[in-house]
């Protein structure tokens, strides 16, 4: 006779979670590259302005990246931060709107708005709140 198998709890993990932390991901390491091109390619000139410029980015990378982890995870806390860093992404996108670099903001501006849709969708909502709502 075989032992009964545990009930496994269901997984709360949504596909919408899933293709916002997978685009959160890839925009974290796009600011690492930056970060990493900024100290490489840098002037001795403005080595300070450089360093300063690299720990941000690099920050900024890193935080996305534990958020896109924490989104994978359905973790409450990670909506959030990632909720923010979008509307800044949009904010920024506006700044190449002009000339040859239309494409930046349709890029930087389409894929927050897709993250933002996702993460504030109700499947979303209902994988990264544990209570129902007292009515």
């Amino acid at each position: 006779m075989t032992s009964p198998q545990p009930v496994s709890e269901p997984s709360r993990r949504e596909p919408v979670l899933l293709v916002a932390a997978s685009l959160v991901a890839a925009e974290a390491l796009a600011l690492l590259a930056v970060g990493v091109s900024v100290v490489l390619g840098g002037a001795e000139s403005r080595l300070l302005l450089d360093v300063t410029t690299t720990g941000f980015f690099l920050a900024y990378g890193g935080g996305l990246l534990f958020c896109a982890w924490g989104l994978l995870q359905a973790r409450r806390w990670a909506r959030a931060p990632v909720v923010f860093a979008q509307l800044i992404q949009v904010l920024v996108s506006w700044s190449f709107f002009s000339g040859e670099t239309r494409w930046v903001t349709v890029l930087l501006a389409g894929t927050a708005g897709v993250v933002l849709v996702a993460v504030l969708s109700r499947p979303a909502t209902r994988a990264l709140v544990d209570d129902e709502p007292a009515y």
